[in-house]
C-alpha cells in the first residue's frame, strides 16, 4: 500500500500540493551525494551480516566477530550521515508534506538502525 500511494502521489499529485512533487519553495537534497553514500552502505551492511551469518553456520568465529564488527561500525557511519543529513537538509518537518514524510520514513527507518545496532 506505502509504495502504491508513493507512485500515485508522484504520478498525480494533488491540487493541495500545488499540483506537483516536491511542492513549490522545497529545495530537495541531491540523490547523489549522502543519499547515495547512505544506500552504498546500507547494501555493503546487508553483505557484511551475511558474511558473519555464513560464517557462523561454518564454524567461523573469527569470521562472525569480524562481520558483526563491520556491520555495526556501518550503522554507525549510517547513523552519522543521517545525522549530518538531518542538520543540513534545507526544510524541516514543519514545512508541510514533504518535509513530514521525508523525517518520518528515515526516522523510522534510523530508528530501526539504532536498535539493532545496539
Amino acid at each position: 500500500m506505502t509504495l502504491w500511494f508513493k507512485d500515485i502521489s508522484r504520478e498525480a499529485p494533488t491540487v493541495e500540493l500545488g499540483a506537483h512533487w516536491p511542492p513549490a519553495g522545497i529545495e530537495t537534497l541531491n540523490p547523489w551525494e549522502v543519499p547515495l553514500l547512505n544506500t552504498v552502505i546500507l547494501l555493503s551492511s546487508g553483505a557484511t551480516v551475511t558474511y558473519a551469518h555464513h560464517s557462523l553456520i561454518q564454524g567461523n568465529r573469527a569470521g562472525v566477530i569480524y562481520g558483526l564488527i563491520a556491520t555495526v561500525a556501518l550503522a554507525a557511519v549510517f547513523t552519522g550521515f543521517q545525522a549530518f543529513e538531518y542538520y543540513n537538509a534545507p526544510f524541516t518537518f514543519s514545512d508541510g508534506v514533504y518535509g513530514s514524510t521525508f523525517y518520518m520514513a528515515t526516522g523510522f527507518h534510523g530508528i530501526h538502525v539504532i536498535i539493532i545496532t545496539t
